[in-house]
C-alpha cells in the first residue's frame, strides 16, 4: 500500500505527490527541511525540530505558508495517516512557484510538504563494529557563505564529499572547514572521547545544531561526563579513544577507524556503547505522542 503525502496540506498518493518543475525549492534548491524521528508512536523532540524548521525559514527570509504549531499538527497526523509508530519524517518548505529567475520575490506562496516513512541509513551490523570514514578535500561551507547551521535544500556541499567517501572505499567523510579544523560529516554531527571527556566542535564554527547532538550532550553530563565543546584538528581525532557521529537518521554510529588510523581499540568503545543504549531509551519517551 503507498504511503500518503501530505502536500500543502492535502493527503495524496506517493506517485500523486507532484511540485511544479518552477517551485525554486527545485531549481535553486531554495527551501528548509527538517529529518525527524518517531519511536513506538512519539516523535522525538518534535518541539525543538520545528523551531529549527522555522529559525531555517527566517534566516533565509521564507516565510511558511502555515504557523509552527500548525505544521507540528500536520507532522502529527501524517504519521498517524500511515499508521507508523516507528517512522522517519522529512518536513520541507520551498519558495514555491516562480519564475525561472533568481528573485525570491517572484514566488509569492511558499510551498511544503510532509513525508512519513521508514528508513535505515546504516545496516546494523555498523551499529555494533563501527564505521569506517575519510577526511576529504571538500571543504565545509563557511558561516559567511551558506551557514549549515541553516538546514537549506541546497545539500551538494555534502553530497560532494559524500561521493569523495565513497570513491574512497569508506562509510562516511569527515568535512573540515577552510582553516582545516575538524566540522562534522556528511549528514551527522562528530564527537570524539580522549581521557573520559566527551569533545565536539562548536556551534560557533558554523556546523548544524544537531538534535540528537544535544541529547547526546545531556546524557553524557547526566553521567558525570566531562564535555567540551572545542576546536580541533585531525590529529585529535587519530589520537582519540573512542568517536561517534550523531543524527536524526543516523541516531549515534559508532567510529572505528578515520583515514586508514585505528581510533582506541578498533571497536565501539564503552561511553560510545553506553550512550547508544541510553539515548535509545530516552527516544522512546521524550516527545509528542502520536496516539
Amino acid at each position: 500500500m503507498s504511503i500518503l503525502i501530505n502536500l500543502n496540506g492535502k493527503y495524496v498518493a506517493k506517485d500523486d505527490a507532484k511540485i511544479s518543475i518552477f517551485d525554486h525549492g527545485l531549481l535553486y534548491g531554495d527551501g528548509v527541511f527538517e529529518g525527524i524521528r518517531a519511536y513506538n508512536g512519539i516523535v522525538f523532540r518534535l518541539d525543538r525540530h520545528i523551531k529549527r524548521l522555522y529559525n531555517s525559514a527566517k534566516a533565509i527570509m521564507l516565510t511558511p505558508a502555515i504557523p509552527p504549531d500548525e505544521m507540528a499538527k500536520q507532522i502529527v497526523d501524517t504519521i498517524r495517516k500511515n499508521n507508523l509508530k516507528d517512522a522517519y519524517i522529512r518536513a520541507v518548505i520551498t519558495r514555491g512557484i516562480g519564475d525561472l529567475g533568481l528573485d525570491p520575490d517572484k514566488c509569492p506562496i511558499s510551498t511544503y510538504f510532509i513525508i512519513a516513512d521508514k528508513i535505515a541509513l546504516y545496516p546494523e551490523e555498523f551499529y555494533e563494529k563501527g564505521l569506517n570514514v575519510v577526511t576529504v578535500p571538500t571543504r565545509r561551507n563557511a558561516p559567511e557563505t551558506l551557514n549549515p547551521r541553516i538546514k537549506t535544500l541546497n545539500y551538494l556541499n555534502n553530497i560532494l564529499a559524500k561521493i569523495e567517501a565513497k570513491q574512497s572505499g569508506a562509510n562516511e567523510a569527515i568535512m573540515l572547514t577552510a582553516e582545516g579544523y575538524v566540522a562534522e560529516c556528511t549528514g551527522d554531527n562528530l564527537f570524539i572521547i580522549q581521557d573520559g571527556t566527551l569533545i565536539t566542535p562548536p556551534i560557533h564554527m558554523g556546523i548544524l545544531k544537531g538534535i540528537t547532538r544535544e541529547a547526546v550532550i545531556e546524557l553524557a553530563r547526566k553521567n558525570n561526563i566531562p564535555v567540551k565543546e572545542m576546536v580541533f584538528t585531525r590529529f585529535d581525532v587519530y589520537i582519540a579513544d573512542e568517536m561517534f557521529l550523531t543524527g536524526s537518521a543516523a541516531e549515534i554510529v559508532p567510529v572505528i577507524n578515520v583515514d586508514g588510523r585505528k581510533i582506541g581499540t578498533g571497536k565501539p568503545g564503552t561511553i560510545t556503547k553506553m550512550l547508544i543504549e541510553q539515548f535509545r531509551e530516552l527516544a522512546k519517551k521524550d516527545g509528542t505522542k502520536v496516539y
